[in-house]
């Protein structure tokens, strides 16, 4: 059985979904991997290196001469109308965004699963790409902070006299935000922190950061869902002080399949210090902050608010590594002897499968 790893098509994806270290284990399995000639480029990982792992590299995009296709981002159109019955694809398939390529998969008979919808389960935690690549958009928001403020992270004692730490706020304690708070505590500046979820707090505090305790109902559970506009409304009104004495916010609140709720307000904006930095980690889907704009720096007055795009795509190596291990794991318990054999009474592959054998399992837009 054949699996492919296109050079990823759409723009700014610079992750790919298969790395030399990746390639042995589908070998050794029996299974015959083809790598599109410069797919890994921008991850460094080299076409020598996928040969010398035992991969094919191809000059031309395998889709259609493979029965599984691996990509980070969701094919395009003309890539999905190559495929043939009984293939399987693994992506981030983002099925509320894709509904017109959900159905030609489905037409044409194709088995596709998507990291946005992989169960939240223990066993399913070594596959967890959203979690994975989470780490990584944590990381980035914070560096692409520091790049833009006009001023130091850390504190220093100089003869010239002393300069104060900056003050960090991160919204939304996730994967991401717990990443963004302990790399912004690295580089020295004084982290406060906030989400809805009780079990939040204890995480934040054990990164050295505040924990901003609200008077507002606080959510069980592990992950964040939907709120409503009057539980939003107060909660902009008791995070505004907070916002207007930090140097930096950082936004991480997002829900699954829904907008990104709006945490930061114009006049938010507008009480800040000039020459501040937000940097909005969910401007894709909707966005935290006003005026943000996915991929672009957007001046609010005297504040400076970067609309976050693609963040792990920034760092391409590390990324990549992570994904696709992520994509090794959920194939392994696929194996049978060579072959890739989804088990869809699997609860893991069945929550994450959103066509096969013709059907749309799950619920489009």
């Amino acid at each position: 059985m054949r699996v492919g790893t296109p050079a990823e098509s759409r723009p700014a994806e610079r992750r790919v979904a298969c790395v030399p270290e990746t390639v042995a284990p589908l070998v050794e399995a029996g299974l015959t991997v083809l790598v599109q000639e410069g797919a890994g480029r921008h991850a460094h990982a080299v076409d020598a290196a996928y040969r010398a792992a035992g991969a094919s590299v191809v000059p031309d995009d395998p889709v259609g001469d493979v029965n599984v296709v691996l990509s980070v981002q969701p094919l395009t159109v003309d890539q999905a109308r190559n495929l043939r019955q009984g293939d399987i694809t693994i992506s981030f398939l983002s099925p509320a965004t894709e509904p017109d390529l959900v159905r030609l998969y489905a037409e044409r008979g194709v088995t596709s699963f998507s990291f946005d919808l992989l169960p939240r389960v223990t066993r399913a935690q070594s596959m967890d790409a959203l979690s994975s690549q989470a780490l990584v958009a944590g990381y980035r928001a914070v560096l692409i902070a520091a790049e833009r403020l006009p001023r130091f992270l850390p504190m220093f004692t100089t003869a010239a006299g002393t300069v104060p730490p900056a003050k960090v706020l991160v919204l939304g304690a996730g994967v991401a935000g717990l990443q963004a708070i302990a790399t912004a505590r690295r580089l020295g500046a004084v982290v406060e922190a906030y989400d809805i979820r009780a079990a939040a707090a204890e995480e934040v505090r054990s990164l050295g950061a505040r924990f901003l305790e609200l008077d507002l109902e606080k959510q069980d559970g592990v992950y964040a869902s939907a709120q409503s506009e009057e539980f939003l409304e107060r909660q902009r009104e008791l995070i505004g002080e907070r916002v207007a004495a930090s140097d930096v916010v950082i936004t991480t609140a997002a829900v699954p399949g829904r907008r990104a709720p709006v945490l930061v307000t114009t006049d938010m904006l507008k009480a800040m210090t000039p020459g501040s930095v937000v940097v909005d980690g969910a401007a894709e889907s909707g966005g935290n902050c006003a005026g943000s704009v996915p991929g672009e720096d957007t001046w609010v007055g005297e504040v400076l608010v970067h609309g976050a795009l693609n963040l792990p795509s920034g760092m391409p190596v590390h990324a990549s590594k992570l994904y696709a291990r992520n994509v090794l794991n959920l194939l392994k318990p696929m194996l049978v002897d060579g072959a890739v054999v989804p088990d869809m009474t699997d609860e893991v592959l069945a929550g994450c499968c959103v066509t096969h054998d013709g059907v749309v399992r799950k619920e489009l837009p």
